[in-house]
């Protein structure tokens, strides 16, 4: 039997023929199909712009560049979260701390973020942005998020690497409350480019920052230019600020705007097989995922994991048995995630154990099983069996 992996990307012809097309076309980068896919993606997303990146590691790196993280300034963000979601601010020159999460949600916690707001206007020491990150594809309780950010003046940078199509209070992520908001197209996620990014904001402004920022500095818009008199020639540009190479080429623009046409077919797939883990899971020592950020608020998860915890109690085997007992089984099983605060690098930076005790508590139990849309009702059945078996002492 092969291996049923926690995740996978879902490929088929029709992206393979666009991929051989592109190959062909003359334009393997810096050409038509970046804004293709950019404008397809902003338009599904209900943004006005949209700036396909490298990855969304780097999307991060520049939006907290624009959105003014640097030297002097401090990022906050979960712990619960790929190291990317803090390594940027570091990027940038600024400081980095973290929000414990909500038990319940595994989102950074609204409460939590307010009281340490609080804690920090007293101490003169706000945050320049705030980078909530939509962990498995649930949406953060972003409307609170953005009062705290009006009042305490805060930028709000949505990481939404999980969370390609989710959205919250009936409308897309990405579209109304976050100054920016960052995709990822890793081949594990909701949609894939290979590797790659997108950087989603309602501000202008902003995405010509961005722009300009994934491509060396440089422009070509007379606008922009400290140029006195007329352009020497068509082939005349201006480095006008230090920028980076994080463009997407066009052989991945192809494929994210390929797959991004079937974004409501595999929302539909991870739907469905997420309803059917939950019938088929909800006897076992499992603390399950939740559907929504509070019950005042609706949601749609993107489904990007399926997260359960294991419950510990009599008859009940340890995270680590579990896990190595699936994999045993050939069902490669993860744990998403170490919490950032605690890795030997931020251990160096003074972060300890025992400082965001819900993100610990949740890493201790974690364990994410196989979900993608390819994963057949056989393939999931085979799961729960094996699951329910290994939780057995």
């Amino acid at each position: 039997m092969d291996v049923i992996p926690y995740a996978t990307q879902s490929i088929n012809e029709d992206d393979i023929a666009a991929v051989q097309e592109i190959l062909t076309s003359g334009w393997l980068t810096q050409g038509p199909a970046g804004p293709r896919f950019e404008e397809a993606f902003a338009q599904r997303h209900g943004v006005s712009h949209a700036v396909a990146v490298s990855s969304a590691t780097a999307g991060l790196h520049i939006a907290c560049l624009a959105l003014g993280a640097g030297p002097g300034k401090t990022v906050w963000t979960s712990p619960n979260s790929f190291v990317a979601s803090a390594n940027c601010a570091l990027y940038c020159g600024a400081d980095v701390d973290f929000v414990d999460i909500d038990p319940l949600t595994r989102n950074m916690s609204t409460p939590a973020l307010k009281a340490k707001l609080e804690q920090a206007e007293r101490g003169g020491m706000l945050p320049a942005v705030v980078i909530p990150v939509h962990f498995s594809g649930l949406p953060c309780d972003l409307a609170p998020m953005r009062a705290l950010a009006d009042h305490f003046g805060f930028k709000l940078l949505e990481d939404a690497s999980h969370a390609v199509g989710a959205s919250y209070q009936a409308q897309p992520i990405g579209s109304r409350y976050a100054d920016a908001s960052v995709f990822s197209f890793h081949p594990v996620k909701i949609i894939t480019t290979g590797e790659g990014g997108m950087v989603t904001t309602q501000d202008a402004a902003l995405a010509r920052r961005l722009q300009l920022l994934r491509s060396h500095g440089i422009t070509r818009n007379a606008d922009e230019m400290s140029l006195q008199g007329p352009m020497p020639g068509p082939w005349y540009y201006e480095q006008v600020t230090l920028g980076f190479n994080y463009r997407m080429t066009d052989i991945q623009s192809t494929l994210g705007y390929m797959q991004l046409q079937r974004l409501d077919q595999f929302h539909i797939a991870r739907e469905r097989l997420a309803e059917r883990y939950d019938q088929q899971l909800a006897h076992l020592p499992l603390k399950l995922p939740v559907r929504a950020p509070s019950d005042a608020s609706t949601a749609r998860s993107s489904w990007h994991l399926y997260a359960v915890e294991v419950v510990p109690g009599p008859g009940v085997a340890d995270r680590e048995t579990v896990f190595k007992r699936l994999w045993d089984e050939r069902i490669a099983v993860n744990v998403h995630y170490i919490p950032i605060h605690t890795q030997p690098f931020f251990r160096a930076r003074g972060f300890r154990a025992g400082q965001f005790p819900a993100a610990e508590a949740y890493y201790a139990q974690a364990l994410s099983i196989p979900l993608y849309p390819a994963l057949t009702d056989a393939q999931q059945d085979y799961v729960v069996a094996q699951l329910t078996q290994a939780l057995k002492a």
